[in-house]
């Protein structure tokens, strides 16, 4: 696991610390975007903003994405697509559970960036969808 992080973080050129490998491998095991509270659970030791730093310099460098939950919450998923410093290419929807509470990529949805008119730039797209997870619809 230690190699594939180490190679993640060379690829998105941070400097790999030891917090840092212990977010990337939390993140590395999750199926669920995570909260900072979240996070903050599952590493009582660490610091609460050396957590969030470390979620701000992933977010910066492509690794990960900040998806807002719609429940007011923001949460931080691993990029799957090519994504690099300050360019975001995860064009896909995320599902919020409105009952267990956890936000999932659809990375098999993919989302078309909409034409804009002259003059406008686009940084993002997002999108999430509410509803029952397979898992609380049963």
């Amino acid at each position: 696991m230690n190699h594939r992080i180490l190679h993640a973080l060379e690829r998105h050129t941070i400097r790999p610390t030891p917090m840092r490998m212990l977010v990337l491998e939390h993140f590395l095991q999750q199926r669920s975007a995570q909260s900072l509270a979240e996070l903050e659970a599952a590493m009582p030791r660490a610091d609460r903003i050396t957590i969030y730093r470390t979620l701000k310099v992933f977010v910066e460098k492509g690794v990960l994405h900040q998806v807002e939950d719609g429940a007011g919450a923001s949460r931080y998923a691993l990029c799957q697509d090519a994504c690099e410093e300050g360019k975001h290419r995860d064009f896909h929807p995320h599902f919020h559970c409105t009952v267990c509470g956890r936000t999932v990529c659809l990375d098999a949805v993919h989302l078309t960036a909409p034409s804009l008119p002259a003059g406008y730039r686009l940084s993002e797209v997002e999108m999430t969808v509410r509803g029952v997870c397979p898992d609380c619809a049963r």
